[in-house]
């Protein structure tokens, strides 16, 4: 059930679930439509009616009673009209209502649609009317998306289909013969192994009769994984296939090993596996261990290695382009293959729930001992890489085209060279910092940037202490948004000069401190930020949800007319005196910056001084003497430098 809280949090972080906020003064939004679909399509979300963003802000106005009764009315009509949206997937309590002063929200509950349930679409033809959800957008998927759904949802799995004119002769003999002694080492004396190379593809779901048409043939599964390659990428067959291996072991050098279809060898899966496995398992080392007195070849990560593999090529929808890609490099393993996942996120990562694209295929490496079943594939790999006290395998989902990657590194949570890098060349004491606090910027520095998802994978914290951590390092200046709201990434700022950029993957740049491009503001130095403990009202009427000046989330754009009152309460005595002494203008600027940043300007502004004279007098000094801390420690004489206060027991 959503709560109000569960909206401010929303509002403030966002990141577990997707929110979409509409005002509705005006009757239902046309676009709401295409969010539902989009929302279905993908990972689900929450649709809230009666909230409007306006000047950086969040504004909970609510609904009126006859608002309220002629939505819900119009929702549920049209949710079951099959000529609006072809899919009511809304439970019972899927529309709520939520009180707040000045009337209700109205909440929908958008789950994400079971692979039986896709495509969820608008009106009669899918095509053409079909979303998925892009960050805070809602796009129009392709038509060939849209087929790619439809033969997820087909009861009849994708690599059972019968190729029509294709026979025992499209198949490579050594490929099978190989596979019968895979067969043999793992399962000994199989019935299965007596039969025929064409009985034994029946049991396998290679070779397949169509009882309802009579038709009978090798279907896709026979062919991707015992067939000769030419047969496989035949324009009747499979002509998107491609796996390719890629082994990066010296950085003078391109590959130092690659494996794909050169026409060298027949690039069926089997053969695949057969020569890729052995490269990758040499990444790994063996730990000397016994059990039951007979020395251990494996270890839980070489277990863990081989699922994740196996799981790419069960997995992949050989009809997007691109194909399957695995990787090698010195310290860790990049696993790529195309397609979506079957089942959302959070299931997979919970384990237990298995939906698989090619159950053929499945079932011939099962059958060799290659990969799992019963939905402990994913838990396998976890803890096999956790067994090593490496950092979580990380999951990352591509659109246009669809594509799952996973990487696995071969470093530890917190290696020291991450403490290094935090200690040196930040100038940050680790010991100084919170756990989670180190967590995130040693994440930034060995995976390039890091956002609130990946820190749940590797931290058991709450979303909202996630993302309150993440903008406080950037309000020190120790990290900096790219501004994508709920998608948000950070990453450590370059540290060189006033005005240099942080180059990112992808060479866009970005002030220091500040946001990167595509985000919704730009940096701004000279604005003021509220402690981000303290950044998340608790009231329903008003959330504060804009970018700030350093790219963080949560935290108002300016100045409130009651903030600025309050500051200059605090500035009176000084702002209005000549004859104050300097330890209460440094009781002053210590009480204006507390749990905020303040800039030379704002500084001259609240105590009616000159700029210059309270940098050189007050503000350089008291941050030497640790009674002030930098917003940009590594440059300190940037011209939009930023000040707070340090608590009370750090200061002199």
């Amino acid at each position: 059930m959503v709560t109000i809280q569960d909206i401010l949090d929303a509002a403030q972080v966002g990141e577990t679930t997707d929110w979409e906020f509409k005002s509705a003064k005006g009757g239902l939004p046309g676009s709401l439509w295409e969010t539902y679909s989009a929302m279905a399509n993908t990972e689900g979300g929450v649709l809230v009616l009666g909230v409007r963003e306006a000047g950086g802000q969040i504004l909970l106005d609510g609904l009126t009673p006859e608002q309220i009764a002629r939505y819900r009315k119009g929702l549920w009509d049209n949710l079951n009209d099959r000529g609006k949206v072809n899919q009511n997937l809304l439970q019972d309590g899927g529309i709520s209502l939520l009180p707040v002063p000045g009337g209700e929200l109205l909440v929908m509950v958008v789950p994400r649609a079971t692979r039986t349930q896709r495509p969820v679409f608008l009106g009669p033809n899918p095509f053409g009317h079909t979303y998925k959800r892009h960050h805070e957008g809602d796009y129009c998927c392709t038509d060939a998306e849209v087929r790619r759904m439809l033969a997820d949802a087909d009861e009849l799995p994708v690599d059972h289909r019968i190729l029509t004119n294709f026979g025992l002769e499209d198949l490579d003999p050594p490929s099978l013969t190989q596979y019968r002694q895979r067969f043999r080492a793992a399962k000994g004396d199989h019935p299965w192994l007596g039969l025929d190379d064409r009985a034994l593809l029946e049991k396998l779901q290679g070779w397949r009769r169509d009882r309802a048409t009579g038709e009978e043939g090798l279907t896709l599964a026979g062919i991707i994984m015992f067939g000769r390659d030419q047969s496989i990428r035949d324009p009747h067959a499979v002509p998107e296939y491609f796996v390719d291996y890629r082994e990066k072991l010296d950085p003078e050098v391109r590959w130092t090993d690659r494996i794909y279809p050169d026409g060298r060898w027949e690039a069926n899966l089997f053969q695949f596996f057969q020569r890729v496995w052995p490269r990758l398992a040499s990444g790994l080392s063996t730990p000397f261990q016994l059990t039951q007195g007979v020395r251990q070849d494996e270890s839980p990560a070489h277990e863990a290695l081989r699922e994740a593999f196996v799981n790419a090529l069960v997995h992949a929808d050989y009809f997007v382009p691109g194909g399957v890609v695995i990787e090698r490099n010195p310290n860790r393993f990049c696993i790529d293959n195309p397609g979506t996942l079957l089942v959302s996120l959070e299931q997979y990562h919970r384990g237990s729930v298995s939906e698989c694209r090619n159950k053929a295929l499945q079932q011939m490496f099962l059958m060799m001992g290659g990969g799992e079943r019963a939905g402990s594939g994913v838990d396998r790999i976890w803890s096999g890489w956790r067994s090593r006290h490496w950092r979580a395998p990380k999951v990352t989902l591509h659109t246009q085209p669809d594509r799952v990657s996973l990487e696995l590194t071969m470093v530890s949570l917190i290696p020291e060279e991450a403490l290094t890098f935090i200690s040196e060349s930040l100038g940050i004491d680790p010991a100084t910092l919170g756990p989670l606090e180190v967590q995130a910027l040693a994440t930034a520095h060995l995976e390039g940037s890091v956002t609130n998802t990946r820190l749940q994978e590797l931290a058991n914290e709450h979303p909202v202490e996630i993302t309150r951590c993440l903008q406080g390092l950037c309000q020190r200046g120790w990290l900096a948004s790219d501004n994508r709201r709920r998608w948000s990434q950070y990453r450590i700022p370059t540290e060189s000069f006033p005005g240099a950029t942080h180059m990112g993957s992808e060479g866009q740049g970005a002030p220091i401190g500040g946001s990167f491009p595509g985000g919704d503001s730009s940096h701004s130095g000279g604005d003021s930020l509220h402690n981000v403990g303290e950044s998340s009202h608790k009231d329903a009427d008003s959330l504060h949800t804009g970018q700030g000046p350093s790219g963080d989330l949560g935290i108002p754009l300016g100045w409130s007319p009651e903030e600025d009152g309050q500051l200059r309460s605090i500035a009176k005595p000084i702002a209005h005196s000549d004859r104050a002494t300097p330890s209460e203008v440094r009781r002053v600027i210590r009480s204006l910056c507390h749990n905020r940043f303040l800039n030379v300007e704002q500084f001259a502004d609240l105590l009616a001084r000159n700029g210059s004279g309270l940098r050189n007098r007050y503000l350089t000094p008291m941050a030497k003497d640790g009674a002030l801390r930098l917003r940009y420690p590594l440059t300190p004489n940037r011209p939009d430098q930023a000040y707070t206060a340090t608590p009370l027991d750090n200061c002199p």
